[in-house]
């Protein structure tokens, strides 16, 4: 089921950080659902690969605090962690139209399957690539 409330003119997808400090809300329109596996994405979050979807920044409202915004390399992207929690939260691009949100920051982002994997190459070599995986459903369910 999809977070998303109903307002007069247009339907929003919800998020936030881990604490509910920072808090957002997108217009429901994903575009480019997908992983990656560089080292960079790697390092920053500690995890094997970042799973990332993007959204019109035009439409974009911060509800409450808005992240703390850092630079990465390559110094045109803008990182967004909470200032309280520190959960990675966005990346954004100087002169975007989108902002990219991973799909962990979004209230409900189980309808979202990435269409591909940056970088699989980066990725450990246990790791199936994106494309060779079908969704499948948990023992018991």
């Amino acid at each position: 089921m999809t977070t998303a409330i109903s307002s007069p003119s247009s339907v929003v997808r919800l998020g936030g950080c881990l604490c509910d400090a920072v808090r957002f809300e997108v217009p429901d329109a994903p575009d480019a659902p997908h992983l990656c596996s560089c080292r960079h994405f790697q390092k920053l979050s500690g995890a094997l690969v970042m799973s990332w979807v993007s959204f019109p920044l035009a439409d974009l409202t911060w509800i409450g605090r808005e992240p703390a915004w850092f630079y990465t390399y390559p110094q045109e992207t803008r990182r967004g962690r909470c200032p309280a929690c520190g959960s990675q939260l966005c990346a954004l691009d100087d002169g975007a139209t989108s902002i990219a949100f991973t799909f962990s920051a979004l209230d409900d982002s189980s309808d979202l399957v990435p269409a591909f994997q940056s970088y699989a190459h980066d990725a450990v070599p246990w790791l199936r690539p994106v494309t060779d995986t079908q969704p499948t459903a948990a023992a018991g369910s």
